[in-house]
């Protein structure tokens, strides 16, 4: 079988966007890209022995350093605090938050182009910075951008396969049997069988990561129109760039949605390696599963109430409130009272405390400034506002919570339930088409830096007792 990349997959090779990485803590992050190639393909293959050598370097040198202890909590507590694995492209601080390739979101949305002179970051461009460690210029995120359209055509079997569900299945249940609809056209899979040699495994998976990125806001918006509209299918606007044609495509077109869904999918697309749906890809996808099979797993753990699900909870919560009062205009002691009758009921405040986070999450803020600039005005908001002002006090007293403050899911519902997207079991929906620019450039770096399959040690729970009492 002649290679992937021959004349069948070189037709979708167009375009390509690209530039040199660096990994180190360094302020080269921070520099616009000065290469003039617009091919991503071709930076990428240059970059790859470069990493691969560091890794090399690392194990030969220090596999034995020792990165910490392991204890009993964390093995009883989810392994928070754990490190076990390498991601390239984000790290989260308990104190800052995260950072995209050293940058923080404020550095983001100054640095990395958008839309418009001061608009939020294009998508596009926090898929090349995470994939490429580098800031690219404006040429190269519309040339990126065009090539994510040329590659977003969905197959009519797989708008069959959503439609052999029942309408009122869950969004997520329909996006999962979306994404493995897709699944047979893998490139991966094709060269694995044709026997591709390891060293070259990245090559595919940059194939199918890459379409797949591309074609989850067709198959999303297509889940969204079929279970909430009248079912037709809104065609891409080859005008537009990645996010602004996933609100098109949803159904809305105002300037300041298309601005919100660009803003929304850069902040939503990665969050270190750690949490369920990242961590879950990169397992699924280390016994050479392909991109499409481990993004699917992924979209089943974001599923969960207390990953992804969590967004759609916030606004119902929210919503209970002005239920109860009759307004959202209510005074702080009603609110109070109100948070109180959460807690001692054994529920949770949603949107509030992080498994990593030790301050109000900088998601939260930028959604916040978001909002101030554009519907300051809006009752919810001030709500959400409010919500703020009172809930870490009263969490903080309780003594039991290590993270009083607001988290990513605490704004965002609010503000999609502003510009009419007021559905909120479709929410998760549109984090999962964020977290693929996250997932998709590492499931490529962990081909191309080999790594292996995923088998940590577990024990029997007499053995941890055992253990502990020597």
């Amino acid at each position: 079988m002649a290679f992937f990349r021959s004349v069948s997959a070189l037709s979708r090779l167009r375009s390509r966007v690209g530039q040199q990485s660096n990994l180190a803590n360094s302020v080269r992050w921070l520099q616009t890209s000065s290469s003039g190639n617009t091919d991503l393909f071709s930076e990428l293959k240059e970059l790859v022995p470069e990493y691969q050598e560091r890794v090399k370097k690392l194990k030969k040198e220090h596999g034995s350093v020792e990165l910490g202890k392991i204890t009993v909590d964390m093995v009883l507590g989810g392994m928070r605090g754990m490190t076990a694995l390498v991601w390239l492209g984000s790290a989260v601080d308990p104190d800052e938050g995260i950072r995209f390739r050293g940058m923080s979101i404020p550095e983001c949305q100054k640095k990395l182009p958008g839309a418009f002179p001061g608009g939020e970051p294009l998508p596009e461009a926090v898929l090349w910075l995470l994939l490429t460690g580098k800031i690219p210029n404006k040429e190269q995120v519309d040339s990126l951008a065009q090539e994510l359209r040329s590659r977003a055509t969905i197959p009519e079997y797989a708008y069959k396969a959503i439609d052999a569900l029942p309408v009122s299945a869950h969004p997520m249940t329909q996006f999962t049997t979306g994404v493995m609809a897709l699944q047979v056209q893998s490139e991966f899979q094709k060269a694995y069988e044709g026997g591709i040699a390891k060293a070259r495994y990245w090559e595919p998976t940059y194939e199918d990561s890459l379409n797949l990125i591309a074609r989850l806001p067709a198959i999303a918006a297509y889940i969204y129109r079929r279970k909430y509209k009248d079912g037709k299918i809104i065609p891409l606007d080859d005008s537009l760039d990645y996010g602004a044609n996933y609100a098109h495509m949803l159904g809305f077109d105002d300037p300041e949605m298309l601005e919100f869904m660009r803003l929304y999918i850069s902040i939503h697309s990665d969050h270190e390696g750690g949490n369920v749906s990242s961590h879950t890809a990169h397992l699924v996808a280390s016994p050479l599963s392909d991109p499409y099979l481990a993004f699917a797993a992924a979209l089943n753990g974001l599923a969960g109430p207390l990953h992804g699900l969590a967004n759609q909870e916030v606004l119902r919560w929210i919503r209970s409130i002005v239920a109860e009062f009759g307004t959202p205009n209510i005074s702080t002691e009603q609110l109070t009272d109100y948070i109180n009758k959460t807690l001692s009921s054994g529920q949770v405040v949603p949107g509030y405390g992080h498994g990593v986070l030790r301050q109000t999450d900088p998601r939260y803020t930028c959604q916040r400034e978001f909002a101030l600039k554009h519907l300051p005005n809006d009752p919810l908001f001030q709500l959400v506002s409010k919500i703020k002002e009172v809930v870490p006090p009263i969490l903080t007293k309780l003594g039991k919570v290590k993270n009083p403050w607001p988290n990513v899911d605490a704004h965002s519902g609010v503000l999609l339930n502003y510009y009419g997207l007021t559905e909120e079991n479709y929410y998760t929906v549109l984090f999962g088409v964020s977290r693929s620019i996250g997932v998709g450039p590492q499931l490529i770096w962990d081909r191309a830096l080999g790594m292996p399959l995923e088998r940590p040690k577990s024990v029997t729970l007499e053995k941890l007792e055992q253990l502990c009492a020597k």
